[in-house]
């Protein structure tokens, strides 16, 4: 075996020879080098360690011999055994056995031997870590699988809602709002079981831009009002009066600001306030979620952020989530350059999280003030094919649209979609990544091969990763929608494609 062999290199004299011979009459497999370029061949084959003579570390070997071994894995330490009374290590080699000269055999094949030990434990971590890498993508594997089927059914019960709530009026106003609220706390849990893998592993980029932290403080605070409302808690608006502009990620923003506010909802009683505030200094500013609530026992106030961590308390508290919240505010707000801290004067004292961004100066319109810039007048109705496969959330979503104005044809497979696309050349195509026969991708590339930038195509999908984003747009998407989608944010993108069509 390659891993196990003992690579020998000695120039002068008998002592290669004779230690080859040595290492075979022990039961050990050895291979004798002709010169240190040649080692370093077997080295990066695989090697159990490396005899070598102080005469073979001659300044250029000793040089090529380090950047061979610097080039080793992480888990990997070649062994060396180096016969002469100075320590020569290569440079990179930190596993080095010096034996002075005269070497005896027995001596050799003792350091020759605990080396093939050292060696053997660094393949096992070598397998171990092969192995937990195998995990991490079967894992990941299985949350985009679980994120795409829990998304499917939430987007056609999402759709539902909201057709009721267009068409309902006065009536059932508590039973559809109890509906919409906790379906968005579903969404939610979906977002951020799927986001905490990312997060801790480092694979979530943002995509930076100007952003008014107010404005997006100050609308998160209005979707948590009725909410709070409803569990008997009072939300105190505290937001200084100017714009506070940071550099960051919108949707990662609205990410913490909404899980921070859900925290304090959630552990705050009956009669309990919660007091937001927002203060703009010369490098940072800083964002205060205080609570009147439960609070934070001292044992547990370190740890608060750590992921899959939940206080204990009472039974009205079970139901308190999954302890992945506060773990994705912290790795988000360090992502951009901030910090979050916790603190509590004890349990039922409250507790209070402070947020701290870098300041910067406006680049350009923050996101926050183009996100409501509204459109004047309705743009006219649209040819619009939708492919989706699961039929409730195709036949609700076409229901939607045609509400709105739209001319819409319905497909249930990729291969329809596509014909269906050349034949009857739609302004737009809402298209499901995951579908049968010809997948979202397929058809995207083959109906932007045939009608070129004249169609507007829209992923709505369950998938939600960055890598199923990146692909989308490759495939020639012009806009990406996760599910559940609001059907406003659909009407946006099909406003778009009346826009570009009239334009």
């Amino acid at each position: 075996m390659t891993g196990e062999r003992i690579l020998v290199l000695a120039p002068l004299g008998r002592d290669g020879q004779l230690a080859e011979q040595a290492l075979r009459a022990g039961g050990i497999e050895a291979l004798a080098c002709l010169d240190v370029g040649q080692l370093c061949e077997r080295i990066a084959e695989g090697a159990g360690a490396a005899v070598l003579t102080e005469e073979a570390l001659i300044p250029p070997a000793a040089t090529r011999l380090s950047e061979e071994l610097g080039r080793q894995p992480p888990w990997s330490d070649l062994p060396l055994i180096i016969f002469g009374s100075r320590e020569t290590s290569g440079g990179h080699a930190a596993n080095v056995t010096l034996l002075d000269r005269p070497v005896r055999v027995r001596t050799l094949l003792s350091a020759v031997r605990a080396a093939l030990r050292a060696r053997r434990r660094q393949y096992q971590v070598r397998d171990l870590l092969t192995a937990l890498e195998g995990s991490v993508r079967d894992r990941d594997q299985f949350l985009a699988m679980l994120g795409h089927e829990l998304r499917n059914p939430l987007a056609a019960i999402f759709t539902a809602a909201e057709l009721i709530d267009r068409q309902a009026g006065d009536r059932f106003t508590r039973e559809r709002a109890v509906v919409g609220r906790q379906l968005r706390h579903l969404s939610r849990l979906v977002d951020d079981l799927l986001d905490v893998s990312r997060v801790t592993r480092g694979k979530i980029a943002l995509h930076e831009e100007s952003i008014d932290l107010r404005a997006v403080v100050h609308r998160a605070i209005q979707g948590f009002e009725r909410p709070a409302e409803i569990q008997g808690v009072r939300i105190v608006d505290a937001l200084c009066e100017r714009e506070v502009i940071v550099r960051g990620d919108l949707l990662r923003l609205e990410q913490i600001i909404a899980n921070l506010l859900s925290n304090a909802v959630k552990y705050t009683n009956a009669g309990g306030q919660i007091e937001v505030s927002l203060e703009a200094g010369t490098t940072q500013a800083a964002l205060r979620v205080k609570d009147t609530g439960v609070g934070i026992s001292a044992e547990m106030l370190p740890r608060v952020f750590d992921l899959f961590v939940q206080a204990p308390g009472a039974l009205d508290r079970a139901p308190g989530g999954m302890g992945i919240g506060l773990t994705l505010v912290q790795r988000l707000v360090e992502l951009h350059g901030g910090r979050v801290e916790a603190t509590s004067a004890g349990l039922g004292k409250g507790s209070e999280f402070v947020v701290r961004l870098p300041m910067a100066e406006p680049r350009d319109a923050p996101a926050a003030a183009k996100a409501g810039v509204q459109m004047t007048g309705r743009p006219r109705g649209l040819h619009v094919l939708i492919a989706e496969d699961n039929p409730d959330a195709r036949d609700l979503l076409q229901l939607a649209l045609e509400q709105m104005g739209h001319h819409v044809e319905p497909c249930a497979d990729g291969r329809t979609a596509i014909e269906r696309a050349v034949a009857g050349r739609p302004d737009a195509m809402l298209i499901d990544l995951g579908l049968p026969g010809n997948d979202g991708f397929q058809v995207a590339r083959a109906v932007r091969s045939a009608l070129g930038a004249s169609v507007r195509l829209v992923a709505l999908t369950g998938y939600g990763q960055p890598a199923d984003r990146e692909r989308a747009f490759a495939a020639g998407y012009d806009a990406f929608l996760v599910k559940p989608a609001e059907l406003d944010a659909v009407e946006r993108a099909l406003r778009e494609a009346a826009g570009a069509q009239a334009g």
